[in-house]
């Protein structure tokens, strides 16, 4: 198989390239590198099964160039990260949206399976103890630019969707949770290596709100497992899946957590949202996925522990 990886630079992107090329695919590797990195795809280089295009997925022709050129396509091209949304509203909304509008739209020209990566923001402010793919999305005002994000990523949704129903084309949406491993870094408010990063330099970490907000992390493997067999499966055609992992924690004992297990002097610091990201800042207060429909489907199941997963970062962030 020949796979167009958009945001291949990035790092979900580039874990899902190695996990392709290890099992004796090709990949081409599109990215703009606004968020990814070279470094994440430097031990790719003088490989004969793997291709880097530096170019935007707004660039319609050279996206028509590369989708023409292969069997399915993953699309992870996204402006991601609370920061980014608050900073550059603008234009997240314009590669969110226009850039999947157009792989899709390509994908579509030249009859290629498709698999879209969505959010977990789509869910916006439910709290409810275990988030399926049907759930209510419950947002703030549009006015505010964190639901921006989930605005956006939920017309992505809905045009993968159509474009599966009105013109058969073969797409899957995946929506994920707080993926977190090597390669991750803290630079757009991903917390758990920007935590780690604090706790490396015994510095203060700083905790945004007051800390009891609460998540579930799923390391990068798993998820890159998930992504592949959700999109070789027909029957996840036209379908939505969550993908995360199963054990809840407070930004509170996350920190204290990363704390133990750097060895580190760090003490927490509480940092208002007003003065995080921007007045009116409104979070999610709880987000916990249930992923019985992928566990049922192609027998998702996150293998690798919190302890684990903050571990990789660790040795990352130290190597």
């Amino acid at each position: 198989m020949r796979a167009l990886v958009t945001g291949g630079a990035g790092f979900i992107g580039s874990h899902l390239a190695d996990r392709l090329l290890d099992r004796g695919d090709q990949v081409v590797l599109l990215d703009d590198l606004s968020t990814g990195r070279l470094a994440n795809i430097e031990h790719l280089t003088g490989s004969p099964d793997a291709e880097f295009v530096l170019g935007s997925v707004l660039n319609a022709d050279l996206v028509d160039h590369v989708v023409s050129r292969v069997d399915t396509v993953f699309h992870l091209a996204a402006a991601v990260g609370v920061n980014l949304i608050v900073e550059r509203p603008l234009e997240s909304l314009m590669t969110n949206i226009r850039g999947t509008e157009t792989v899709i739209e390509k994908a579509h020209k030249y009859g290629k399976r498709i698999l879209v990566t969505s959010t977990s923001e789509i869910y916006g402010k439910n709290t409810s103890d275990s988030l399926s793919e049907d759930d209510d999305r419950i947002l703030g005002s549009p006015l505010k630019s964190r639901w921006s994000y989930s605005e956006a990523k939920a017309i992505d949704e809905i045009l993968a969707y159509t474009y599966w129903r009105e013109k058969g084309l073969e797409t899957v949406i995946v929506r994920l949770f707080n993926t977190v491993g090597p390669r991750q870094t803290g630079s757009y408010g991903m917390v758990v290596p920007r935590f780690i990063g604090q706790a490396l330099r015994n510095q203060p970490i700083t905790v945004f709100g007051d800390g009891t907000q609460t998540r579930c992390f799923c390391h990068v493997s798993d998820v890159v497992s998930g992504l592949i067999a959700l999109s070789e499966h027909p029957d996840a055609f036209g379908k939505v899946f969550n993908l995360g992992g199963s054990d809840e924690i407070s930004m509170v004992d996350l920190a204290e957590r990363v704390i133990d297990l750097v060895e580190s002097e760090s003490h927490l610091e509480f940092i208002p949202y007003d003065d995080a990201y921007e007045e009116g800042f409104e979070d999610m207060e709880r987000r916990v996925p249930n992923t019985n429909r992928a566990n049922r489907l192609v027998g998702f199941e996150p293998s690798v522990g919190l302890d684990d997963i903050i571990l990789s970062v660790i040795a990352d962030q130290r190597s």
